[in-house]
């Protein structure tokens, strides 16, 4: 089962990540099949992406309350059947309602396939399946650009959405072998207000950072809904996150470095094509290129982290990992001035390779919750992530844009004035960076009695 449980999550981490970059590529194409202008093409994206993060939080919980398999499996189906209607759409609207079905069907796959490392993994398996799961995502990060690239191209960008259908096969294939039917014991009924009140909060503050013109009213009341959901958890008996995770300050505290990592790192990755483009003068082919080395290099040093983290615990090794793409960022700010690419590498390399080592905070984080509520704090996890990524572009695209802004007032030329905002981003990120792993020194260990599961060895009674 261990084996078959690796397989099904890197096919997971792979497709569910491949779905949401693969399109970028073959957007001009779509645009012109389909006569879409650039507003309604970016919904193209964005139909993934927001039922994507809003529901990540109710979706895990409900995962815990139906079942890992059955929820898994018709997820899959519905990820499936999107990717099929999306292929054969001749429309913009059917398109769009394509991405939304596998948006949601995503919010369901994420947490219910991490919950495995809690579920089917003991303490070392968990640490390399996180990581497996972290090298999937960096290589569908990286590779989903070039190969929508090479589908639109050679064989019509339906295949950017019949390309997921071997994914699904393999994975329903395994799910039965891999996932045992029934659920936990202790799983409960998630509360629906609740649920509501969090998605609605989310899609709200997401929706916000690709609407300027509603940025403000969108932002008022995603925070009314969150500040509501809030009040609601603290006064409520039941809750759809329990007790026992917001109590567990190895899990808040694994939360928080999600979102300091995110904060950093996708704003800088958003930006980087750009700045290779305008400033570097590569073509829009290779200004991506140089992002599939910090793939590389998180694959590379990725089977060194479970003896990393059984050596040192896996808080060190997470805050090692953050020093380490730390200065990664700092090595790519100290030769941003110079126009050229060579000199970039090895930060790039060190912000790989650190990467890698982050990935124990979200295994150590499932060590300490309880089987049933692992679906929830998997939603949990991931929502983090998503949300912290999109408010990262934001936060990273605000400090370019007014550098940028100033270093043009100044006189400097265009390519230098976005090299200099590129910098101010890059300083941005590594502070945030460094005070992640600050933070990871501090978050206390687990008890014992607090890390054992079925699958451990040593699992207290």
């Amino acid at each position: 089962m261990t084996r078959r449980t690796l397989v099904v999550l890197a096919l997971g981490a792979f497709v569910t990540t491949l779905d949401n970059t693969i399109v970028v590529a073959g957007a001009p194409s779509i645009a012109r099949d389909l006569g879409l202008d650039v507003r309604a093409l970016q919904w193209i994206a964005l139909g993934y992406m927001l039922p994507f993060a809003g529901l990540l939080p109710a979706a895990g919980a409900l995962v815990d309350r139906w079942g890992r398999r059955p929820a898994l499996a018709g997820a899959l189906l519905a990820f499936g059947g999107g990717a099929a209607v999306g292929g054969l759409a001749g429309s913009a609207w059917l398109l769009v309602a394509a991405r939304v079905l596998q948006g949601v069907a995503a919010a369901f796959l994420v947490p219910g396939l991490l919950s495995l490392l809690r579920t089917n993994l003991d303490a070392r398996g968990r640490t390399f399946g996180a990581a497996v799961w972290t090298a999937c995502l960096a290589a569908a990060l990286a590779g989903g650009p070039a190969l929508g690239g090479v589908l639109s191209e050679y064989c019509g960008w339906a295949w950017i959405f019949f390309v997921n259908l071997p994914f699904v096969a393999a994975m329903l294939v395994l799910l039965p072998g891999t996932v045992p039917p029934g659920r936990d014991a202790g799983a409960r009924t998630p509360p629906a207000s609740a649920m509501v009140l969090v998605t609605a909060s989310l899609v709200l503050l997401t929706t916000a950072l690709a609407e300027p013109a509603l940025r403000i009213p969108l932002l008022a009341a995603g925070i009314a809904a969150g500040v509501v959901f809030f009040v609601r958890e603290r006064r409520a008996r039941e809750r759809l996150v329990p007790r026992a995770l917001t109590g567990n300050r190895v899990f808040v505290g694994s939360l928080g470095l999600q979102l300091l990592w995110g904060l950093g790192i996708s704003g800088i990755f958003f930006f980087t094509p750009l700045l290779h483009q305008e400033f570097l003068g590569l073509g829009p082919a290779a200004a991506g290129l140089p992002l599939v080395l910090v793939a590389v290099a998180v694959v590379a040093a990725t089977p060194l982290v479970p003896a990393a983290a059984a050596r040192h615990g896996p808080l060190r090794t997470v805050a090692a990992g953050l020093a380490v793409v730390g200065a990664g960022l700092l090595a790519v700010a100290a030769v941003n001035h110079l126009p050229s690419l060579w000199p970039r590498v090895p930060g790039l390399v060190l912000v790989g390779a650190g990467s890698a080592f982050t990935v124990p905070m979200t295994s150590h984080a499932l060590d300490v919750v309880a089987p049933h509520h692992s679906g929830t704090a998997s939603g949990w996890l991931t929502a983090a992530r998503e949300l912290s990524s999109a408010l990262g572009v934001a936060l990273i695209g605000a400090v370019l844009t007014a550098v940028r802004a100033a270093r043009l007032e100044a006189g400097a030329a265009a390519g230098p004035a976005l090299a200099g905002g590129y910098t101010a981003g890059l300083l941005t990120a590594a502070a945030l960076t460094f005070a992640g792993a600050l933070l990871a020194v501090r978050v206390p260990g687990p008890r014992l009695a607090e890390t054992s599961s079925p699958r451990d060895k040593r699992a207290v009674p």
